[in-house]
């Protein structure tokens, strides 16, 4: 169940960050090879097209070396990244055109569906409880679905989910109640279970 980043994996970042900032282009590899499938998979869930994507991505990393010197120390880099690729997809929204809404940051929508695989459970009344699941986290208003995705599908804690939606703490504490306030409304005591559920398969 991923919950909390380890602290060993933020201080290996930290370290690989570090090296970074001073031209070490090894490090810069590892970063990006370790974070490139997460951060193009977070930028899909705001456009259908992969392509620009990819080219967000990495117009990103190029530009973390390119301005390496001028990089804060002590960040937390994955909640950097994935903010940073946000950022710049909305920027790239707003410039093109070509999407069907898209002027800030906040306003780009959270494109993706949760899809926990009920076929693979044995039990049918289990079963069916995770299709209906499904549907509830999918109708889920876009921010409290982003938060829920960054929480339980990319580990980030609550404090890491503000830095990458560029809010406070209280704001990001708040999106993940309301969005488990919500499911509880339909499911009640059941939304435990089914969460601890869905945060084992994905």
């Amino acid at each position: 169940m991923k919950i909390k980043i380890k602290k060993s994996t933020h201080n290996n970042d930290l370290a690989l960050w570090s090296n970074l900032k001073l031209g070490d282009e090894k490090a810069f590899s590892q970063l990006f090879e370790k974070y490139y499938s997460d951060l193009v998979q977070y930028g899909n869930s705001f456009s259908p097209f992969t392509a620009k994507v990819q080219d967000c991505v990495q117009d990103v990393f190029t530009d973390i070396w390119i301005y390496r010197e001028t990089l804060n120390n002590n960040v937390i880099v994955k909640a950097y990244l994935l903010a940073s690729v946000r950022k710049r997809i909305a920027r790239h929204q707003e410039r093109d055109r070509i999407f069907r809404k898209s002027t800030t940051v906040d306003a780009i929508e959270f494109l993706f569906d949760f899809s926990i695989e009920h076929q693979l459970i044995a039990d049918e009344t289990t079963s069916f409880a995770v299709s209906n699941l499904n549907k509830l986290l999918n109708d889920l208003p876009a921010r409290q679905k982003e938060a829920l995705y960054l929480r339980y599908h990319e580990g980030l804690a609550v404090e890491e989910i503000a830095e990458t939606l560029e809010v406070n703490y209280q704001s990001a504490n708040n999106l993940l109640y309301r969005a488990i306030l919500n499911l509880r409304k339909e499911w009640k005591g059941i939304i435990v279970l089914l969460l601890s559920l869905f945060t084992s398969i994905l």
